[in-house]
């Protein structure tokens, strides 16, 4: 049961990311992402990839490992069609988390390499991992609740649904599991996903006609 659950949840969270990565690198939409939770996802991956490691758990060696990569993607997909983004000053505002983030990973591998009990450091990492992971969804959030006339157009409703579903398959691994770490952030996880999935579908249905994006008609030539 919990090997089922676990795969279940290593599927679900692997194709969480690709329809995303196709709305915002195959066809350049990333209006409505919100650049610090792109960073900061990007850094949560590095930390759970890291804990699988420690812990020796496959499958979330191999979920962060593949949606660690569709994160960077989307990432670098943002950062190259909003270049404002890349400012110094900016960066130092959206990024500084991932790179704290990024940081503990790599002390965390460091400490055990020097003797450190890996038990003792997968649960300090594992921890503070699910605090940051709670915060991190908040800019996200905040800012699709807060920002009523905000263009929303590059968030990938499929992204959303299938992270509700992955979410619950990894709060129901990590308590069969007695993981407190995994179920509290995936638990966080899932309270996110079914409102960002609430928000989107309101907005999409009470679209006015007016804020529709037309639909413009190809002309066709005939051939002389």
């Amino acid at each position: 049961m919990i090997a089922a659950l676990g795969f279940a949840a290593a599927t679900l969270s692997i194709t969480v990311v690709w329809p995303q990565v196709w709305l915002s690198c195959r066809h350049g939409r990333t209006r409505g992402l919100s650049p610090t939770g792109s960073w900061l996802a990007v850094g949560l991956d590095r930390c759970w990839f890291t804990f699988g490691l420690l812990v020796g758990d496959g499958p979330q060696i191999a979920t962060h490992a593949v949606v660690g990569a569709g994160n960077t993607a989307v990432l670098a997909a943002l950062l190259r069609a909003q270049p404002q983004l890349r400012s110094p000053e900016v960066l130092q505002r959206t990024a500084a988390g991932a790179a704290v983030l990024a940081a503990l990973a790599a002390g965390s591998v460091v400490a055990v390499v020097l003797g450190a009990a890996t038990a003792g450091v997968a649960a300090l990492l594992s921890a503070a991992v699910t605090l940051v992971g709670v915060v991190a969804a908040l800019p996200q959030l905040l800012g699709i609740l807060l920002g009523r006339t905000r263009d929303l157009s590059a968030m990938s409703p499929a992204r959303w649904y299938l992270g509700a579903g992955s979410c619950a398959s990894w709060t129901g691994y990590g308590l069969l599991l007695g993981q407190p770490a995994v179920w509290l952030s995936a638990g966080s996880g899932l309270l996110c996903a079914v409102v960002t999935c609430a928000v989107l579908r309101t907005r999409r249905t009470a679209l006015p006609a007016g804020r529709r994006p037309a639909v413009v008609a190809r002309r066709v030539l005939a051939p002389a």
